[in-house]
This record gives structure tokens, sequence and C-alpha cells, in this order.
């Protein structure tokens, strides 16, 4: 018999898998079950996205296009990030298409770390980056924030966990799981303790366009001094509706995207092409749809909410993303056990906090990214739920 672990890379076997897609497995296996776990978006992709892909497909526009993407996709995301960020970047040497976000995160932390250097992760935060981090060589140092906070990253943690050898903070804002923002003067105070270490920055703003503000969103690559000392991840996925179109970018120094583009292009070639050019369409022609599935997912954030809280249990109001973290401490039970629990008997799936990083132990992430139908009767169940629980106390 062949012994496996002989073979395997040890650093990728140690990785445990993710908790989000483990509670997605159970629910399939259930009937009846109300799924709030996946941030998948319910609407679908707007229909003049969809058939301008389609109409490239009817041309035959099937073939490999550069490594780096579509140079006219690149010009879009350079003139939406000038529109909508005030941030200029050069299409020919300053932004890669990849495959989601995911890819451009993968590739921007394989391109950067080396081993034995820290990378500060902002907690609690999406699965990856830690994971990716050590299979890369690297530490991932957790920087926890909390709710008192609104989980909000202040400088004087960042100054705190600071050492010698770190070399990358990972910015997650607007957060997945706590729907958390950092507004334009407190990306500047962090700005500076950047600055001052001369620390680099992966920023990933995925979900840069659903941030509940009359500020909106703003980049860290915008504040004085950090444009040249950041690579920003986004997508179309969240934005557009676009999940399984699997299409995202990167914007950075065009020394780090050269490196980024070469990981790329030996283990990709390039992102799918037919993605590509209906993406082209919604960077031209999709800020009306931006606008309102953003009124819709701010309607459904502010019930949500209301619901956790009218049920007891205490809901930090996230003003970004399309999450609430409520706080399950109350019910004496662990993340693990609630969301368990809750499934079994009550057929509703959540996601454990604790899958997001330790500090998420205590809260569930719930995503709203769903019909008002399905998340009232979500909250009626977790109610009973809850109150069956303090009946048993």
């Amino acid at each position: 018999m062949i012994n496996y672990d002989k073979f395997l890379n040890k650093s990728l076997t140690s990785v445990k898998p993710s908790g989000i897609r483990r509670f997605f497995a159970i629910a399939e296996e259930m009937d009846n079950v109300i799924s709030l776990g996946v941030g998948e978006p319910d609407f679908k992709t707007p229909w003049h996205i969809r058939q301008y892909g389609i109409d490239f497909l009817e041309m035959g526009k099937t073939r490999y296009t550069a490594n780096a993407g579509l140079l006219e996709l690149r010009n879009e995301i350079s003139n939406y990030y000038a529109r909508r960020f005030l941030i200029k970047y050069d299409p020919k040497k300053e932004i890669l298409v990849t495959v989601g976000g995911s890819e451009g995160i993968d590739m921007a932390i394989r391109a950067i770390i080396e081993n034995g250097d820290e990378v500060l992760v902002v907690e609690p935060s999406f699965v990856c980056y830690k994971p990716i981090v050590e299979v890369s060589g690297g530490k991932a140092i957790p920087l926890v924030t909390k709710e008192e906070n609104d989980f909000k990253l202040t400088p004087e943690e960042l100054e705190k966990a600071i050492t010698e050898k770190t070399k990358v903070l990972i910015l997650p804002f607007p957060n997945n799981p706590t729907g958390a923002i950092l507004t334009e003067s407190e990306l500047k105070a962090l700005s500076e303790i950047i600055i001052k270490h001369d620390l680099f920055v992966i920023s990933d703003e995925i979900y840069s366009e659903l941030t509940y503000t009359p500020e909106g969103h703003t980049s860290i690559a915008s504040i004085n001094g950090m444009q040249e000392r950041t690579v920003v991840i986004n997508g179309f996925s969240k934005t557009y509706s676009m999940t399984g179109w699997r299409l995202g970018y990167a914007l950075g120094p065009a020394p780090v995207i050269e490196q980024m583009t070469k990981l790329h292009q030996f283990a990709i070639m390039s992102a799918p092409t037919n993605s590509q050019y209906a993406a082209i369409d919604a960077l031209r022609n999709g800020d009306e749809d931006i606008k309102n599935m953003l009124r819709d997912y701010d309607m459904r954030r502010r019930f949500t909410v209301d619901g956790f809280r009218k049920i007891g249990l205490d809901c930090f109001e996230p003003l970004g993303a399309f999450y609430v973290f409520p706080c399950i401490k109350s019910t004496g039970l662990t993340s693990e056990e609630f969301a368990e629990r809750l499934i079994k008997s009550k057929r509703v799936a959540v996601v454990p906090g604790n899958a997001f990083g330790d500090s998420g132990e205590g809260f569930i992430r719930v995503s709203y990214c769903y019909s008002i139908d399905n998340i009232r009767e979500a909250i009626k169940r977790i109610g009973e739920f809850v109150k069956e629980l303090k009946d048993e106390n």
C-alpha cells in the first residue's frame, strides 16, 4: 500500500478544509433547508451582460486571450477605477485579469511572500488568506478586530503587531464575514503606520460596491503614498452577480503585476475568454444594475439585523458586503455547536464564526443575499431554536 503522506506537500495537508463549504455540503443532503451560508447573490447576471457574452460566443470569439487579459477589458477596468474610485492604473502594465478574485489573492501572495515572511491577516476574515500564506512559506499573524470597535482595524492594533519580519498586511474591507468597513480617515491613519514601517498591502475590495453609506467605498490605494505599495483585488462576482463566470482582476505597481502575470501565465494561461467579453459590457453599462442590487441588499440588510435583534441575539450593524455576524454567546453554545444543532433541528444553514479565524468564535455568519421570504422564515426558525435553548436551561 502506498504511503501518500510521503509524497504530499505537508504545508498543504496541514490546512483544514473550508468551514463554509462543510455546512453547504450538509445542507445539500437535507430536505427543506434554508441555506444562508454561501455568499452568492440570488440575482441573475443582468441580461445585457449575458447577451454580450452570447454575441461573442456566436461570433466564435473563443480563443485564448493575452495572459494579462483582453486589452479592451483592461482599458475598461482602468476607466472604471478612475471613474468610481479616482485612481489611475496603466492598463498595459498595472492590471491583470484573473480567474475570480480568489486567483488574484493567490497570485499576489505567492508573488510577494518568501519563507519566514510574516503576513498580518485581519480577522475575522475570508477563509483563504491564511492557508495561502502558509502554503507559500509565510507565517500568517492574526490581527483580531473586535465588536466593540465595530470590527475595524485600529492604528494601535496594527502598530503593536508589526515586527522586523512583517512584510505584508492583508486588508479585507468591506469585510467578509462581519460587514465592517473602513472610512477614508481611518484608512489614512493606518496608511501612516504602513508607510512608516515600509509594509506592502494586499487589499481585497471584492465588496467595494456593496457599501451602505453616503460616502461609499474608499480604496486604500487612493490614499497618498499607498498606490505604489498596494495590490488591489476586485472582481465581477459580487458587484454584477457573475459568480459562475469566474472573473476577477488585480491592480498594482507594474513590477508586482509583472511577477503575478508570470505566475498566472504558468498556472492558468488566461482567464475565460467569454467571461472577459461579458465583463466589458458590465463595466460599460452596469452602473444602474449596481444601484438596483445595492438598494435591494440594503433593504435586506436592515430587515435581517432587525430580525436578529428581535429574537434576542445581539447583532452588529454591517455597513458593507452582504453578511451579518450575530453574537450567539448568550446561548451557551460554541459556534460549531450552534450551527450543527440549528441545521439538524430547524433546517437552517449558517456558518460558524470560527470558520473565519479563532476570533470568530461566539458568532455565526448569515448571508442576506437571499429572498426576503427565505430570510424571514430562517429568522423565525432561528428564533424558535434560541427560545428552545433558553427553555432547556
